[in-house]
Parts: structure tokens; sequence; C-alpha cells
């Protein structure tokens, strides 16, 4: 059945974000300017053509966390949120990285980590010391619930850590617990107390002040915890996370409450933003915080296998939770998860070339063309694969732990340099890079695949140069079709006289695919898609798919 969702009704200022695509850096691996093997903002300040519009016409970058951090958890524990880790650079380097991508028209968005600080933090080493003064319940302390015969204390509740163990740490000085949702170094802020939420407000204003654009909020819905401390019920399931219903430490109901003071924050500069990153995985939750241009990112596509059926299922479920007035994101890679060109290609057992190219071509027509703000993350565009990492190399501390009762993807995989030329080092640093390069970076790189049109690289920048000139993809709306052929999405999108076709074939097989059957009356012309010449409807009306292709039509006059 078809799923139709209408252009909403937004303001100049949320259309600014919602036209454009945001390309995100981890900053450590994108590019190292002073040859010590870490990326850094110098390094991107170097690259910023690479954003230009004859390259990648984006309108964002958004920076992974920039924050002075032990490194526990890559930059997620972060020791002071008001500076620049001196490991990336400067204040300065960031200001100087601020003007020159503002000077070319893009906006950049910053990682905000707000639910827990490093054990390392003043904050947490104050807290720590003593339970007077005014950093004493800044994180959520409490007593025991008790004590074993030994005189082992006893946990508060049974909250556990996601990144595996218990959640629950003792300090003995304290003669307290202090909870943590992730590692032991990252102790959870105490969000019910006014003081908390006034330092972050401060922090926030502070880097609004210095030219940023908007936040990416990492976990935001664990920011407050049940006042009560209830323990949650348990659950079957893989893990010990798992095996918790998280009804209490997740999700509470006055946490609309709190993130609408945080927006307001926001709106106090005209035409900022915000992207929420849900801890969890509900489409409809994702659509419950969603508000003008305050978007929070759905991740239905990352978990969808590469069949014309599963994403079907996917959007259809997403337009449904979203609606005619909230905007969604789309995006299938980012830090945390498989880049897409690994699992798009394996859930379908098609993982190697030439296979994993075209369906990484094809995939960027979905993420280009569905309703939504793009997200690419960084080297998705030269279509990037994880990488095999040593175990005596991995850097993703839960990913050491990983195990039958601890199921985990090791981060360090999709978090490997940036491949720019086949040189020393890829391009990316004259040293020793602080994560081993992939091992197809003497042919997989910026350098060779920017003047190969039948590149990955050559697919997005054909299909990001046409969404900068269509009102349909940047802001029209979506009403999903049926193709009438096997293995081939179709959908249409629309903008006052402008209304366009996109078909997408999951198979490595020809499909042909009968237009007059689709949109009865209209005739179609190619204009843009994965190959550099999209395929063309016969005089019938009948347009024959290459394998994996994908191309997007426009309407004409007969």
């Amino acid at each position: 059945m078809a799923q139709s969702m209408p252009a909403p009704a937004a303001s100049a200022a949320a259309h600014d974000w919602r036209d454009g695509v945001v390309y995100q850096i981890y900053p450590r691996s994108f590019a190292d300017h002073d040859g010590d093997g870490t990326g850094d903002l110098p390094g991107i300040i170097d690259h910023l053509d690479h954003f230009g519009p004859d390259r990648l016409p984006i309108e964002a970058i958004w920076l992974s966390p920039i924050y002075p951090s032990p490194g526990r958890d890559l930059g997620y524990d972060v020791s002071d949120h008001t500076t620049v880790d001196p490991l990336l650079g400067t204040d300065q380097d960031f200001d100087r990285l601020v003007a020159g991508c503002h000077g070319r028209g893009i906006k950049v968005i910053l990682d905000l980590v707000m639910n827990h600080t490093s054990d390392e933090h003043p904050w947490f080493l104050a807290s720590k010391a003593s339970r007077e003064g005014p950093y004493a319940d800044f994180y959520l302390w409490r007593d025991p619930s008790g004590w074993e015969e030994n005189g082992t204390p006893l946990p508060p509740n049974n909250w556990v850590s996601f990144f595996g163990g218990p959640g629950w740490e003792w300090v003995p000085g304290r003669g307290q617990f202090y909870y943590h949702t992730f590692l032991v170094q990252q102790p959870e802020l105490n969000w019910r107390n006014p003081a908390v939420e006034a330092a972050q407000w401060d922090m926030v204003r502070g880097w609004l002040d210095r030219g940023v654009d908007g936040f990416r909020l990492d976990v935001f819905n664990a920011y407050l915890k049940d006042p009560e401390l209830r323990s949650n019920p348990v659950i079957e399931g893989n893990s010990p996370w798992a095996r918790q219903d998280h009804r209490y430490d997740i999700d509470q109901p006055d946490f609309p409450e709190l993130i609408e003071r945080f927006r307001a924050i926001v709106d106090e500069r005209p035409g900022r933003m915000t992207i929420g990153e849900l801890f969890s995985r509900e489409t409809e939750l994702a659509a419950k915080y969603a508000r003008d241009w305050h978007i929070v990112f759905d991740w239905s596509l990352m978990e969808s296998r590469w069949t014309a059926a599963a994403y079907a299922a996917s959007i259809d479920r997403r337009e449904r939770s979203f609606g005619p007035d909230l905007w969604p994101t789309v995006a299938l890679s980012n830090h945390d998860r498989e880049r897409q060109a690994t699992r798009l290609s394996a859930s379908v057992g098609r993982d190697r070339e030439p296979d994993r190219d075209a369906i990484a071509k094809a995939a960027a027509v979905v993420i280009l063309g569905l309703r939504g703000t793009p997200f690419l993350y960084y080297g998705e565009e030269i279509g990037m694969v994880d990488v095999d990492i040593p175990r005596d190399e991995i850097v993703d501390p839960p990913a050491l732990r990983a195990g039958p009762d601890f199921p985990w993807y090791d981060r360090s995989r999709c978090r490997t340099p940036m491949q720019w030329s086949s040189g020393p080092g890829a391009g990316f640093t004259t040293g020793r890079p602080w994560l081993r390069l992939g091992p197809d970076a003497a042919d997989r790189n910026v350098e060779s695949e920017v003047p190969d049109p039948d590149s990955v690289f050559g697919c997005y920048r054909r299909v990001l140069a046409f969404r900068a000139t269509s009102a349909a993809l940047r802001r029209g709306g979506m009403t999903r079709l049926e193709s009438g052929a096997a293995d081939v999405l179709a959908w249409t999108r629309e903008a006052a006289a402008e209304r366009l076709l996109v078909l997408v074939s999951f198979v490595g097989e020809t499909r042909t695919v009968d237009l007059a059957g689709i949109a009865p009356g209209t005739s179609w012309t190619p204009r843009v898609g994965t190959r550099r010449e999209p395929s063309a409807p016969s005089d019938h009306g009948r347009l024959e798919l290459a394998p994996d292709e994908a191309v997007i039509l426009e309407s004409v006059e007969r």
C-alpha cells in the first residue's frame, strides 16, 4: 500500500536544516596536520575544500567530541566541556575551523556529551572527595541498600552498565555508590540537581557565543533517572543490559520538560538546531521527541537488511511515526555501527567487490532520496569498509570484554583513518596512524575516486549535486509506491511543480519496471542515478534497471 506524506509546513529557519546534508567527522581519524598520527582540527581545516560545490556540496559538518578527555571512551569521557582537547588542537584552531566553514556556507555541529563526565572531571573529583560543598550532589550518589555478612556494601538497585558488569561503583572514602551507564570512568550526572542544569546551560551558551550552529546530544533520553531509583523489571535478553526493561533509568516522564528547557536556550539564537541521539531503537520514540528544527535520530534503516521488503517496512514505519509535520533523519552509518558498505552487502551475502560498491552506490540514492535530513559518515562517500583490528590494537574498551554473554561490535573497525590518497599514510598522516589503515587504502581513496565518474564518490557527487538543485528532494513530500517488480522499491518526491520518481533495485540482476503501472498518464525522464548514464524508459513506458541500479526520474509534459 502506498504511504504518502505531504511536504511539511515549516519556517524558513527550519528549512535551512531540513534541506541540508550533514557530514559526520570523527576528528581523530579525518586528517592529521602535525604528523603525530592522530587527526586534529587543523587537519580538518586543510581539507575543507573536500566539501566544495564541485566535490561534496553539504550544508553542515558534525564533529564527534573535541573536548579534553583521558580517552577511556575515546572522547566520550569528557574532563572539560568548555575547551578543545590539546591532542586535537587549540581553541584558536577551533575558531579558525568555524570561520573556514562559515566562509564556505557550512554550519558546524558539536557533539555534546551531557549524560556523564569523565571521572577526572573537576566536578567529579570534588564530588567524590566530600558529601559537602557545591559539587556534592552533581552526580548520582546513593547509600548501599544493605550489607553482606562480610561487610561488602550492596548496590542501591539492580541497574547494570550498558558496557557490561554492574552499574554501581563503591567509593569507600565517600561511603556511597555512584551510577555509571557506561564505563566506570564515566560517572552519571545528577540532572535533578538544578545546579547541574545551570552549569550545562552556561556551557552551551559559551559554545553558541563562539559560533556553533547546533548540537548533537549524546544519549539524551538517559539524562533523567527515576527519582526513587527503583529496580528495573527483569526480562529475557542476550546480555545483562538486554535482560532488563529499562523503565527507570531512561525515558522518564518529565524528560520532555527538561529537553524543552535546553531547546529554549538554543532557540535564543535563530537558525540553530539540535539532533537528539536516542539510547534506544524505537522509531516512535524518535518521533515523540522531534520538534520543528530539533530533530532526532531514527535508527530503523540501520537495523534493516538490504532487501526491498525490509526497507519498505522501515520507510513505512518512519513515515507513519513522523507524519507530515515532523522531519526524520536518514543515516546508514556512524561511529558506533558497521559502515554501510560492509553491513548492507554482508546482510544479503554479497560482501565482495564489485557487489559491495554497487550496493554502496544504490544506498547513496536511498540516503539522499528519502524524506529527511541525510547524515553521511566520513569515508562513506568513497565506500570505505570496516577494518579487522587485531585484539592487541583494539581501542574500544567494551570490545575487549566481548563474549557469549556480552555481544559487542568493536567500534574500532569503523573509526579507522580517512583514506585520502595512495601514498604513505594514505594521505592521512606523515606519522604512524593511531589506528591501522584499511588494507585497501592504496586503491580506495579520495585521490583515485574523484576523477572516476563510475566510482562510489562519483555517484555521491552526482546525486548530491542534483539534490542541491531539487526542491522536491530537499523538502518535498513523499509517497511510497508499489513498483510492480520484484526487489525494486519505488517512491515519489514532490514540491510545487517538481515531481520525482525514485527507483532502487536491491538485487544484482536486471529488473523491468512498468512505469505506466506505477503512475498512469505520466511520462518520465532520467535525471541522475548510480550509473553515469542512468537507464531511460522505452517508448512503451517500460524501464529496464541494470543490476543494483538506482535512478531518479522527473515527470515531464507529454
